[in-house]
């Protein structure tokens, strides 16, 4: 029988054991228990162990064994981060790249577009990213994001804007040269929603000798016989607004007010309807949503802005066809009253006829020629008066020493006319005429008493060409804040400008603000200062195109005197009849985009002044 060796009773049980040599040649003999197998703690067998043999100390083997399992743990944290990172890296580098490459040939893609018969390179700047170019940035940044690029590329630079190339040109030099080039190099371009809404046979949208015909008809309707014409009903609603104003308990948002005076001033005193105060309202909603839609995608769907601009349009049209109708059976037009009696005399001396579809176009035209601009500097005035109180004093003056400022008892000769007023009447004047100021009141119940208001007698051309410092305030009203931040155009055909090659084809906008803000010839331009427009300093007269609040060349603004006549007056009511004060604690910040206007409006208490107040301090200025 084969005999086998047994193990005695008292011997120590085999354990398991390995031997292995852990940074250095030195042998060391690991216990492993059980419940700390690798399948447990998740770290190599070789370093699964708490008793160490081969150490004298147990602690030493404690010690080493935790530092091994936080190095082991970092290790495996920096192993799961790096898989991170490189599943990134592998995801997005890609798309990175695209981005990129995408980019280079967007750019490439209109480098190529240049003329390659001029060796001239087209100007600095980015085309931003394909398909939409700048136009996010554009949107988010504001007036700051032509200013940014204007100084890091220049007077001259490209951009991709609304799905277009386009090149932004500063300076009077470079603008003299679009302006004028008119027809030649550039023509006019305005959205495709525009040109739909306003209509074919509007100024706006005719070419070449088109234009240069209709705009023939319509300069007898700004002539200096039509502006005097107008003027007395043009003063008339600005007083009637101002007592509107003054009688409201509470503040009124000026460029609310200002864009329904203007509407009122195109409705009643340009295209001569009369209308009651219902329809008026009526139809100054329906222009807001005309020129709400105005710039508007081009898509003629159900809701579509397009479509909402188009049946505001109709509507205009409708209420302006019937009094259509009654001039165009006239025989004879020797009586002028508004817009349409000078078209149609303008027309039948020239030999055109106009249609009726041409006079409902033209008069919508009118309307938004003057309405939306002339309420932004109308507010723009409001606000600069607001802000220098030095400006009111000096202007007051003025007006004292011109006799346009009166007592509101008695009477009170005008030096403009030599009618006289019957203040108990209510401002009436007395000549053949029997004209009322409509929409005034004498005097204004207030908490502190009845105050009765100053007087402004009727004005004329000649009597505002000599208010001088008036002239000058609005001037820089316009300079420092102009309506339209410029104007674009679509290049006829390639030409040189500062050095660089404008390429036909693109869009090319010139502009107006920042022009008025850099041009060498203002000293100190940052600052609001009428006096630089006085006849003995005029900084403007040196460089011809330094300033152009109307743009310049055969595409001026037509109505441009109608509108400084409207400032004017409207700066001489508010001066000689009114008080303001702001009603928020701090001055609004004004948006420059589609015109300026105050972001969230500019309210403001008015009052009625009394003369007597402030006579001794003003009499102490000198003009």
């Amino acid at each position: 029988m084969h005999s086998s060796k047994l193990k005695p009773e008292n011997a120590p049980k085999r354990v398991n054991t390995e031997k292995i040599s852990l940074f250095s040649s030195r042998t060391i003999v690991y216990n492993v228990s059980p419940s700390l197998s690798y399948s447990n703690r998740r770290f190599p067998r070789s370093l699964e162990a708490l008793h160490l043999h081969h150490w004298s100390n147990p602690h030493r083997g404690l010690f080493f064994y935790l530092t091994v399992v936080r190095l082991w743990s970092t290790f495996e944290m920096f192993w799961q981060d790096f898989c991170l990172v490189s599943a990134f890296v592998v995801t997005v580098f890609p798309a990175l790249v695209l981005l990129a490459v995408s980019r280079l040939l967007w750019e490439l893609r209109w480098s190529i577009t240049r003329d390659r018969s001029s060796k001239l390179p087209l100007p600095r700047g980015s085309m931003g990213w394909p398909l939409v170019g700048e136009t996010f940035h554009w949107l988010f940044q504001g007036s700051s994001f032509h200013i940014s690029r204007r100084e890091k590329h220049g007077n001259v630079f490209k951009t991709h804007l609304l799905g277009k190339p386009l090149i932004r040109v500063t300076g009077a030099e470079n603008i003299r040269k679009i302006l004028l080039g008119e027809h030649t190099l550039v023509c006019t371009q305005w959205p495709q929603s525009t040109r739909i809404i306003l209509g074919p046979n509007t100024l706006v949208n005719s070419v070449g000798d088109l234009h240069k015909g209709k705009r023939k008809i319509l300069a007898k309707v700004f002539s200096r016989g039509a502006l005097e014409a107008f003027l007395t009903r043009i003063q008339d609603v600005i007083k009637s607004e101002i007592g509107k104003w003054c009688a409201e308990t509470g503040s009124v948002d000026v460029y609310a007010a200002a864009k329904s005076l203007t509407f009122r001033i195109a409705i009643q005193v340009l295209l001569g309807l009369h209308l009651e105060e219902q329809q008026i309202v009526y139809l100054s909603k329906t222009f807001e949503q005309l020129m709400n839609n105005l710039f508007s995608l081009p898509f003629d769907a159900p809701m579509s802005g397009l479509r909402k601009g188009i049946k505001a349009r109709e509507i205009l049209h409708s209420a302006m066809e019937k009094i259509i109708e009654e001039k165009l059976k006239k025989h004879q037009a020797s009586d002028y009253c508004d817009a349409f009696d000078y078209m149609l005399s303008s027309a039948k001396e020239n030999n055109y006829e106009l249609s009726m579809q041409e006079l409902k176009e033209t008069a919508v035209e009118l309307i938004f020629a003057a309405h939306s601009t002339t309420a932004s500097a109308s507010t723009s005035l409001i606000l600069q008066l607001l802000l220098h109180p030095d400006v009111n004093e000096r202007a007051r003056a003025e007006l004292e020493s011109e006799g346009l400022i009166s007592d509101a008892h008695g009477y009170c000769r005008s030096r403009c006319h030599g009618n006289v007023i019957n203040e108990s009447s209510g401002g009436a004047e007395t000549s053949g005429s029997e004209r009322r100021s409509t929409g005034n009141k004498t005097a204004v119940e207030k908490d502190d008493g009845c105050r009765s208001r100053t007087h402004v007698p009727y004005l004329s051309l000649e009597k505002l060409s000599q208010l001088s410092y008036v002239d000058c305030l609005v001037k820089e009203v316009l300079r420092f804040l102009p309506p339209v931040s410029g104007g674009y155009r679509t290049v006829l055909q390639t030409f040189e400008l500062n050095g660089y090659q404008i390429p036909k084809g693109w869009s090319i906008m010139y502009s107006i603000r920042d022009t008025h803000e850099t041009a060498a010839v203002y000293q100190n331009p940052d600052i609001f200062d009428p006096e630089r427009f006085n006849k003995d300093r005029d900084e403007s007269k040196n460089e011809r195109f330094s300033y152009v609040p109307f743009g310049g060349g055969v595409r001026r603004c037509i109505g441009r005197e109608l509108a400084l006549i409207v400032l004017k007056t409207l700066a001489v009511e508010l001066l000689a009849t009114a008080d303001y004060t702001l009603a928020t604690e701090t001055y609004p910040k004004m948006q420059t985009v589609p015109i300026v206007h105050p972001v969230n409006g500019l309210h403001v208490y008015f009052n009625y002044r009394t003369l007597g107040i402030e006579r001794n301090r003003r009499e102490s200025t000198h003009l």
